[in-house]
């Protein structure tokens, strides 16, 4: 009895290890700082309910969660309340990780946005706030966004603080008429809008049409289309900065 007796908390370990459920990406970097970029399972709903998201592990020290990412249009952003609400795409490609899950992931714990983006001549930028939060469907999915706090492609998202969500089918922007069917997107549109990562996505805007693009307007205008856009959070713990949201 005596090997068993020692043997037994080291099977209480690796128990553990095997029912390591972790809430979004922070926590996967929390256990295992050399955990690579990609694809894993969390856990923000319970045991039971799997989502699988895309972890950037490189990123300002990793940790961050994706829940938007634009890379080569492959994917209709053009899409109705219902599927941007449980999220449609794929975590190892285009995504829109759902608003119920991005409501899940920011009601457990304080998370901080980055917005990372880049044109169509290699050159790349990013936007750093200290805050990210959302409430509940009820609310609209109102959108809470802490001060900017640096980035080369500068502040384009303070204007839709305080913002509902709207789709085509559900107008919940401050404009006399639809901002996403106006501008071909989905978004917390104010009237209308400074960012619209959610629009058309068209390679090196050969469209007559300004301001429908997935846009950056502090970077490139809104008459440009980025040829990638992803928007991601991390709980505020993961970074250095100061927590002054």
């Amino acid at each position: 009895m005596g090997p068993l007796l020692l043997l037994l908390p080291l099977l209480a370990v690796a128990a553990h290890a095997e029912h390591f459920l972790p809430l979004d990406c922070g926590a996967i970097r929390d256990r295992n700082a050399s955990s690579p970029s990609g694809v894993y399972a969390t856990y923000p709903a319970g045991p039971l309910s799997p989502l699988r998201v895309y972890c950037d592990m490189e990123s300002d020290g990793g940790g961050w969660t994706v829940f938007q990412r634009r890379l080569d249009g492959s994917v209709n952003f053009f899409r109705p309340w219902e599927a941007y609400r449980a999220g449609f795409g794929s975590a190892d490609g285009e995504l829109w990780l759902g608003l119920e899950n991005m409501l899940l992931l920011t009601l457990r714990t304080q998370n901080e946005l980055r917005v990372d983006m880049e044109d169509w001549a290699g050159n790349r930028a990013h936007a750093h706030y200290a805050s990210f939060s959302l409430e509940p469907e009820a609310a609209g999915y109102q959108l809470a966004l802490g001060r900017f706090v640096d980035g080369e492609a500068g502040d384009a998202m303070s204007g839709h603080n305080g913002m509902k969500f709207t789709t085509f089918d559900r107008d919940q922007d401050s404009w006399g008429k639809n901002c996403a069917s106006q501008y071909m997107g989905a978004f917390w549109y104010s009237a209308c809008h400074t960012a619209n990562p959610n629009g058309l996505y068209i390679p090196k805007s050969n469209s007559p049409h300004e301001s429908v693009y997935n846009s950056w307007k502090t970077w490139k205008g809104n008459g440009y289309s980025l040829k990638s856009i992803s928007m991601k959070m991390r709980p505020v713990s993961q970074c250095s900065h100061s927590t002054d949201f």
